[in-house]
């Protein structure tokens, strides 16, 4: 059901209450009953990212193939995130990071860190604001792009994936979104590692629900969490699970430029990002 064809249906059934009110001794306190549905659809449908509600989202792969994607929000954060990305280098596993533009200030060195070590980077807003969701178009669009021109400054790649905050899509995030060209990215398996949870129950919770094609939703944010990474690592690689980026499990870019193939990792650890925007000028997909 999308809100398309959910206000379609609250349209066509206000219309059938209305004539039975004209022609037959019928109550127009009936039409109390279709808004209720239709206001429980339009939460049902912000608040869970796979309903594809407002918009179609990337929340796995239809695949057969025994590869999975972990992603990260709310980074990056000083102490936890070099954590996640040691426990990723041991296990030779690479991740997505949907990054908060706030939070990258003091830590420029751990997103260049992420693009060397061959991980990927969304967008996730500026803020992450509690009422984020309430902001216009331009209001979304100003988050957006305040997050990717910083990302921008440091790693040189003009970001295209996009994971909503909270996970909740609304027509004025999915209408700037679309405008900015950016593809919203869900998930099908949520660990609650932000929550009282024991790492134990965490785990479990996770560990239970891999399938093929599955895309794990974490947090960079929490010793917690890290505990529960290495857990889900050690039990994927008993599996035979392979840990791919989101661009090889949806076979998408995550990214409007690609570094060049003559572009170096001390180039990019020196910072010299200026130094190849002309290069990548000349390397667009």
């Amino acid at each position: 059901m999308t809100y398309h064809l959910t206000r379609f249906c609250l349209l066509i059934a206000v219309s059938i209450i209305v004539l039975l009110n004209m022609f037959f001794t019928f109550t127009l306190w009936w039409l109390i009953l279709p808004s209720v549905i239709y206001l429980a659809c339009l939460i049902y449908g912000s608040s869970v990212i796979q309903a594809n509600f407002f918009a179609p989202a990337y929340c796995s792969a239809n695949t057969s193939e025994k590869i999975i994607v972990l992603s990260f929000d709310d980074g990056p954060h000083s102490e936890y995130t070099p954590q996640v990305l040691a426990l990723l280098a041991n296990y030779e596993a690479t991740a997505t990071f949907f990054v908060i533009g706030k939070h990258i200030h003091g830590n420029e060195s751990l997103l260049k860190q992420m693009i060397t070590e061959g991980h990927g980077i969304g967008n996730h807003s500026y803020s992450h604001s509690f009422f984020i969701d309430f902001k216009n178009v331009q209001g979304f669009k100003d988050e957006l792009n305040q997050t990717a021109e910083l990302v921008f400054s440091i790693i040189g790649k003009r970001m295209k994936l996009f994971r909503p905050p909270y996970g909740v899509t609304t027509p004025n995030l999915v209408k700037a979104a679309k405008l900015l060209d950016y593809r919203l990215i869900g998930w099908n398996i949520r660990s609650f590692d932000t929550t009282k949870d024991s790492v134990e129950v965490i785990t479990q919770r996770v560990q239970s629900q891999i399938k093929l094609g599955a895309i794990i939703l974490l947090h960079d944010t929490s010793d917690k969490t890290i505990q529960v990474l290495e857990q889900i690592l050690i039990f994927v690689q008993q599996q035979g699970y392979k840990i791919v980026s989101i661009e090889q499990l949806l076979n998408i870019n995550s990214y409007e430029y690609d570094l060049p193939h003559d572009y170096t990792d001390t180039q990019l650890r020196d910072g010299s990002v200026a130094k190849f925007v002309s290069l990548i000028d000349n390397h667009r997909f």
